[in-house]
């Protein structure tokens, strides 16, 4: 299995203390019931018009919260657990676009949580989550052709050796890394804020490995928590 080891710079620590994430590394096998991606989305967008967890508005906030520590507007950039809320709140629920991606989706939304998917094949050395200075290249699509931009100074991103794979810690995710059904080696990063309980992180942990087991059986999968709160 390609080994994933992500790290978090000591400086994104202290902007969120208690920050702690869990990383999820695959080897794939073919995806011979992709039907339980769009089963579990359905289900999740049902528990997003139902309220959702308890804990729900105070991990959202909490997030909102340390978005404006480095600069972001939440209301503008919201973190992708909260942009994937108001969707389905706005239209009822969310269209599919990948069955990996769909089943990642549905695990964000269920728990309120930023989840990221990669394909851990296309990254130049080991992702790490630091602070920018700017310089850093962000591949992305404007108009429908490839474009290149850059972080603000300050900026948290997700990023390997060639530049930014996630802009604003997990608003947008950049091109070259995109996941979908295809990818052998696929790498998930569940974040989490003290106000969600880490035995609700490790759920869906569980819950995700649980989907991707099922929905391409013989899947090699390891788990790891990472993170200054991971104790």
């Amino acid at each position: 299995m390609l080994s994933v080891v992500p790290s978090i710079d000591p400086a994104v620590a202290q902007l969120a203390p208690g920050f702690r994430a869990l990383s999820i590394v695959v080897q794939a096998a073919p995806i011979t019931q992709a039907y339980v991606a769009g089963e579990a989305l359905a289900k999740a967008c049902q528990i997003v018009a139902n309220g959702g967890p308890s804990w729900a508005p105070a991990h959202l906030q909490a997030w909102a919260d340390v978005f404006r520590q480095f600069g972001a507007k939440p209301q503008r950039t919201p973190c992708s657990a909260e942009a994937l809320r108001k969707r389905v709140l706005r239209d009822g629920e969310l269209p599919s676009i990948d069955p990996v991606v769909d089943l990642y989706n549905a695990i964000s939304l269920e728990y309120a949580i930023p989840v990221g998917g990669e394909n851990a094949q296309a990254y130049i050395g080991s992702p790490r989550l630091v602070i920018a200075d700017g310089s850093e290249p962000f591949d992305t699509m404007k108009e429908g052709l490839p474009a290149h931009e850059f972080p603000d100074a300050g900026e948290v991103v997700w990023r390997d050796d060639q530049g930014v794979t996630c802009r604003r810690w997990n608003w947008r995710q950049g091109v070259r890394t995109r996941l979908d059904a295809q990818a052998q080696h696929m790498w998930f990063i569940l974040e989490s804020l003290p106000a969600m309980p880490l035995e609700a992180l490790t759920e869906a942990g569980d819950k995700l490995i649980e989907g991707l087991q099922q929905m391409m059986p013989g899947a090699e999968i390891e788990s790891m928590l990472i993170g200054p709160g991971a104790r």
